[in-house]
């Protein structure tokens, strides 16, 4: 079991690293106004979000702790994530606030997953 929990979790923090990565490759975009959501970050987020219950389900079948409210709140950020991405995610610009939003929030999910002990 532990080596299944292992692999989510590294499908996990590649999820993470599409998310993060597509929107540092737009930064320069953002500032001129003509960023976009790249299906990367849609994939990313979709991936989180398969991989993240798939672990809250794993580590509860092994009788691991589960922290729920953390898991809930960082559940709700990706939420709201992916119904940004997912909405805007054929427009050709996306609005600088939408666009900082959605990395705001997956700074903040990156930071709670790891300070939150």
């Amino acid at each position: 079991m532990d080596v299944l929990i292992h692999v989510f979790v590294a499908l996990h923090i590649i999820g993470i690293a599409a998310l993060l990565g597509g929107f540092l490759t737009q930064m320069k975009a953002m500032g001129a106004g003509t960023a976009r959501f790249v299906p990367a970050m849609l994939h990313g987020a979709l991936t989180m979000l398969v991989t993240g219950v798939a672990l809250v389900g794993l580590n509860q079948a092994d009788d691991n702790p589960v922290n729920n409210i953390k898991i809930g709140i960082k559940l709700l950020l990706l939420v709201v994530i992916l119904a940004l991405v997912y909405i805007k995610r054929d427009e050709e610009q996306v609005d600088k606030g939408a666009f900082a939003a959605v990395g705001g929030l997956t700074l903040a999910n990156i930071f709670i997953a790891t300070l939150w002990t």
